[in-house]
């Protein structure tokens, strides 16, 4: 086998089949791409692997651009087409005919079939052995043929994986796979190292459901004298029950997770730590991820989704944002979740809120929940919950309320000294004030502190709202 070398500059690339939505699993692993790429100053490509023409669709490649742009992996150069490169596929099968290190098999697929079903009948090997891999070209009949590939009987090939290690295959466990089908379509084994070497791959990072894949592929890249890719299989995500992560597990669609509100710098911090680590930290940045991130540092076991550590650290970044950062975040959200977009007069409203949003909002969703109050218009409709705090008595003392507020020095410390007083004056806990002001001013049960509110809606808004209240 030709021998790895990883003196060239780096080139990685993340192949999706647009057979669907853009799953999670795609997402990690374009990730590690782009990770290890852009943290070496090489190249990370996309090529959409649309060679399932039954399957692939328009809207689903759309899906997978999407989905990548959300999460802020951009890619060089444009994406490549696997279907539209089928003529280049088909030449590189006719070179490896012309090197002998592939040949024409005319077996039908009745043949095949019967020969193993009689394997099967004698308990021996399935793995269809072509009675024309060493005929005589003069021999062969005027009819439709496959290429296949010449593969070792004797002897092992090694995988050297930088996440795995070495993985032995014995040869006699190798089939001649097809390349070139009889129709002279290519088979997906000969089109995946055709594109990675056009391409310039130096390093094929992908799941490890395709680890027997490369012992096959390196029959390609031997045929042809090309230069083996770095290999870096990692392991498949589960739920957190341990099984192969499935659609109730949360397999959703990356833009699922837009929708939900997730900010695309948390799923990118979260999908880092699925499978890699760097010592104990759990919260970073990019630039820190791309400076530390390394494939030798994939676990080789599987990872575990793990919802509430997404939603803590989603916590962490919505927290630790600048505000104009939190405002594209939520437009990001809104238009990920298709809601209308925010005007400016609510953007300006929202963003004079931020000071008492941040710190406790795990999404973008929870976000704009608690700020529910900057985004409502008099009169204010209190929700079942919040109607149930203004009965007749609580009316009464928010009518006794408005006028300590009317001509109060507008900030924190002086709000919080009306306000102590007064319950005070009434015999009252400060609960039992609070909950009538969060249905005043909010119209919910639970909103930011009644201090963050009346600061944010100012003292005009503040007091026209409680004396809604106060009058039912």
């Amino acid at each position: 086998m030709p021998e790895t070398s990883t003196d060239r500059p780096v080139v990685t690339r993340i192949a999706p089949s647009p057979t669907g939505y853009m799953h999670i699993g795609t997402a990690r692993t374009a990730l590690f791409n782009w990770l290890y790429a852009r943290g070496r100053g090489g190249r990370f490509l996309l090529r959409i692997e649309d060679t399932d023409r039954a399957r692939s669709t328009p809207e689903a490649t759309e899906a997978i651009l999407d989905g990548m742009r959300w999460l802020g992996l951009d890619w060089d150069g444009e994406a490549v087409s696997q279907f539209e490169q089928a003529g280049r596929h088909a030449e590189v099968a006719q070179e490896m005919l012309a090197r002998g290190a592939a040949y024409k098999c005319f077996s039908t697929q009745q043949e095949i079939e019967a020969f193993r079903e009689a394997a099967r009948a004698e308990g021996r090997s399935t793995l269809f052995r072509s009675p024309w891999r060493d005929a005589d070209p003069a021999t062969h009949p005027d009819a439709p043929f496959a290429i296949r590939v010449k593969a070792p009987r004797e002897g092992e090939t090694v995988i050297h994986d930088v996440v795995q290690g070495d993985v032995t295959i014995r040869n006699d466990q190798l089939d001649d796979m097809i390349v070139l089908r009889s129709d002279g379509t290519p088979t997906y084994m000969l089109a995946v190292v055709v594109d990675d070497h056009d391409m310039g791959v130096t390093h094929v990072i992908r799941g490890d459901d395709h680890l027997n894949n490369a012992a096959r592929q390196m029959l390609v890249y031997e045929a042809m004298g090309w230069e083996v890719p770095v290999w870096a299989h990692i392991p498949l995500i589960h739920g957190e029950d341990g099984k192969k992560l499935s659609k109730r597990h949360g397999a959703l669609g990356v833009m699922e997770w837009a929708a939900m509100g997730y900010p695309a710098a948390a799923m990118r911090n979260y999908l880092a730590r699925l499978g890699w680590s760097h010592g104990d930290d759990e919260f970073f940045t990019d630039a820190q991820a791309l400076e530390w991130f390394d494939i030798t540092g994939i676990k080789k076991s599987p990872a575990r989704m793990d919802r509430k550590k997404l939603d803590h650290l989603s916590g962490q970044h919505i927290a630790a944002m600048g505000d104009e950062d939190v405002i594209a975040g939520v437009e990001s959200y809104f238009a990920a979740a298709k809601r209308p977009s925010l005007s400016d007069a609510t953007k300006a409203a929202l963003k004079s809120a931020l000071f008492c949003l941040t710190d406790r909002a795990r999404t973008f969703e929870e976000l704009i929940d608690k700020a529910h109050f900057t985004m409502i218009e008099r009169p204010v409709r209190p929700d079942e919950k919040a109607s149930s705090q203004l009965d007749n008595v609580s009316r009464g003392i928010l009518s006794e309320l408005t006028p300590h507020l009317q001509n109060a020095s507008w900030t924190r410390a002086s709000l919080e000294a009306i306000l102590t007083e007064f319950a005070e004056a009434q015999g009252l806990k400060f609960g039992k004030l609070a909950g009538p002001m969060r249905a005043a001013l909010a119209g919910r049960s639970v909103t930011p502190s009644v201090y963050d509110m009346m600061l944010v809606l100012g003292q005009d808004e503040t007091v026209a709202r409680l004396n809604d209240a106060s009058r039912g």
